[in-house]
């Protein structure tokens, strides 16, 4: 059960590990191939000194930009107010933090905080929940195909967990990984037979994980917290509904994070379900 099992997708036609470290190793070493350089009109020194930012330029241009993200994710939940799943959708203003406040008919608020890839620390752990908001996700936009999906998911968490239990006031009641590859062809999605269009982009249902309360659910020998998955949450069967899937069916298309302390060890599991009986699960 590693980490890759956090999501139940897989890149489709991703270099192995091996392969990734021989190139970068071949970029590490093209500093010593003088003949080569010389005919782009660089020395050695010029070379090293230059390859950080050229890394930077090259992965920034590589990368769907904020504003592709947001295009994205506004769209869908347009989308998601244009057929009556929820009741107002206010979007982030440029320059303030990218938070979406989903007004839900009987409800309340929902706001819905858009991040980067989960494994850096600015998409797991900064973040403030907002007064207004009734429940509160982090909704991971990842193109990158540097890890798995479930490992981009692991990592996220294992950040997230450092925050559960540390001194910072506020958590999230849950996480969301998906973007706008999934189901194409670089990460080809089992749930694909379920997906819906919204302003002209077709996707699939996302990887939706239930975060537990901070207050432990107490057993013998063992404090636990949603381990098993029994934390409820009101968001998930509205943005499942969005994609044709009815409540009586979205736990089978929602997953958890569980968080276990036993003789002193803490311990994390991260199920995700995509249907029917159809379930992958990481615990470390």
């Amino acid at each position: 059960m590693g980490a890759e099992e956090a999501a139940p997708c897989r890149h489709a036609g991703a270099p192995p590990t091996a392969v990734v470290n021989s190139v970068s190793r071949l970029i590490t070493d093209l500093a010593s191939e003088e003949s080569l350089l010389g005919r782009y009109g660089l020395t050695a020194q010029e070379y090293r000194e230059a390859l950080p930012a050229a890394i930077e330029g090259i992965r920034g241009s590589m990368s769907a930009s904020v504003g592709d993200r947001r295009h994205f994710l506004a769209t869908l939940f347009e989308g998601m107010l244009q057929d009556g799943h929820i009741e107002a959708l206010e979007k982030p203003m440029y320059g303030d933090d990218t938070v979406y406040r989903l007004t839900i008919s009987g409800y309340g608020d929902v706001a819905v905080i858009q991040k980067g890839c989960p494994d850096g620390a600015h998409s797991s752990v900064r973040w403030s929940v907002p007064e207004w908001a009734k429940e509160t996700y982090l909704w991971w936009l990842c193109d990158s195909m540097r890890y798995e999906p479930g490992e981009h998911v692991s990592k996220g968490v294992n950040r997230l967990r450092q925050r559960f239990f540390g001194e910072l006031p506020g958590t999230v009641d849950g996480v969301i990984f998906h973007n706008q590859l999934c189901g194409r062809g670089p990460r080809p999605c089992p749930k694909a037979a379920s997906s819906a269009a919204f302003g002209g982009i077709e996707t699939p249902p996302p990887c939706i994980y239930v975060m537990p309360d901070r207050e432990p659910d107490s057993s013998v020998g063992a404090d636990e917290w949603n381990w098993n998955g029994t934390q409820q949450r009101f968001f998930p069967t509205v943005l499942l509904r969005a994609f044709g899937i009815p409540e009586e069916k979205a736990p089978s298309f929602t997953g958890h994070v569980g968080f276990q302390r036993r003789a002193g060890a803490l311990r994390t599991t991260i199920t995700s379900r995509y249907g029917g009986i159809r379930v992958t699960t990481s615990r470390s």
